[in-house]
């Protein structure tokens, strides 16, 4: 018999067992007026007049003051079964013998305040090219640009080497006003809200060594205005992005990448509201875009892009550090580590330089013109 089946039956029982019961209390009670009325007859069959007077006096008197028959508070009495403890549920139970959870009381909505918004249209700045992959996708395979001894990526691809336009970096640029630096990254696809959900983020070395100092991170969904809702920025405090040296890789070398959370869409108590954000679909050569405020980089630094719809990890990164170029696999037809294996769908690029010329053999850096 099915568990639900069983418990019905038992609370049946049960109930015709109290149903017993109260018969058992009003035959008694029967019993017990009909032995009254018998010595009330015997008494009035011996009684003198005067005593059945009073003894029907007494009784009137009774009766007049007893609750239950009094008009204003004689209530049909009801039968209240005693409520059986439930037995706990057991694995075979069904959803509908499972009391529904009480709802969570909704998370309030923080709302932010900005007093700073970028501008609308911005003055981009000189184009970085980057290797793409579309010519050759058909071929499951990239062109060249996958240095992986320097954690340079150009894996646009799925696993499968399936090739993902959304995720191919073509150009990236740095423009300027008073208030904030904008990246504009050029995608070879149109669509940064890819179903994939794809990581979009910009790199900062602010002293030219190779490692990042802060990432900005863009989460999807995307907005096409300007907004800082999915926007992070994290800090390396720890120095170890690039492992033990930022020219090779150190994998397998443990490391927590960028560590510290200092914005997290404004929404922070000490978060300065008007920090980074970012936008989608901005115009040519802005498929996306950033903007961050000055303060963050002042006046010298370094900057690349990454794509990342892969790990998404950026406690991980750099990723050549974490992985040997035997566990990432690689892009590249003829490479020992064709094809892609646990590193994929990812792309940056290399690193420019802003407000200082250098002499070009800074680690990461675009190589001179």
């Amino acid at each position: 018999m099915k568990p639900c089946a069983l418990r019905f039956t038992h609370y049946a029982l049960r109930f015709t067992h109290y149903v017993l019961r109260f018969t058992h209390h009003v035959l008694r009670f029967t019993h017990y007026v009909l032995r009254f009325t018998h010595h009330v007859l015997r008494f009035t069959s011996h009684a003198s007049p005067l005593l059945l007077s009073l003894f029907a006096l007494l009784l009137t008197s009774l009766a007049c003051s007893l609750p239950m028959l009094t008009g204003s508070q004689q209530n049909t009495p009801t039968l209240i079964a005693e409520t059986p403890a439930l037995p706990p549920p057991t694995a075979t139970s069904t959803a509908t013998e499972v009391p529904s959870p009480t709802a969570a009381p909704p998370t309030p909505t923080i709302t932010v305040s900005h007093a700073f918004l970028p501008a609308e249209k911005v003055k981009s700045g000189p184009l970085i090219y980057d290797p793409t992959s579309v010519d050759t996708a058909t071929e499951q395979r990239a062109p060249y640009g996958d240095s992986y001894k320097i954690n340079l990526f150009e894996r646009p691809f799925l696993q499968d080497m399936s090739y993902i336009p959304d995720l191919d970096i073509a150009n990236f640029n740095l423009g300027m006003d008073d208030k904030f630096y904008y990246v504009s990254i050029g995608l070879v696809g149109a669509n940064p809200n890819n179903p994939l959900g794809i990581l979009y983020a910009v790199e900062l070395d602010l002293d030219a060594d190779g490692y990042g100092d802060y990432v900005i991170v863009a989460r999807p969904p995307h907005p096409v205005e300007w907004s800082t809702d999915n926007v992070q920025v994290w800090q390396d405090q720890d120095h170890d992005t690039a492992g033990l040296s930022a020219e090779t890789s150190d994998a397998p070398l443990p490391g927590n990448g960028y560590e510290t959370l200092i914005f997290d869409g404004g929404r922070g108590v000490k978060d300065d509201p008007d920090l980074a954000w970012v936008r989608v679909n901005a115009g040519k050569n802005a498929t996306v875009q950033f903007a961050f405020k000055r303060l963050l980089a002042e006046n010298r630094f370094m900057f690349g892009v990454v794509a990342d719809a892969g790990w998404m990890d950026i406690a991980e990164w750099d990723y050549a550090d974490r992985l040997t170029k035997e566990q990432a696999g690689s892009p590249i037809k003829g490479d020992a580590e064709y094809p892609l294996k646990e590193l994929f769908a990812v792309d940056n690029t290399c690193w420019q330089a802003q407000g200082f010329t250098g002499n070009y053999e800074e680690p990461k850096r675009c190589p001179k013109k």
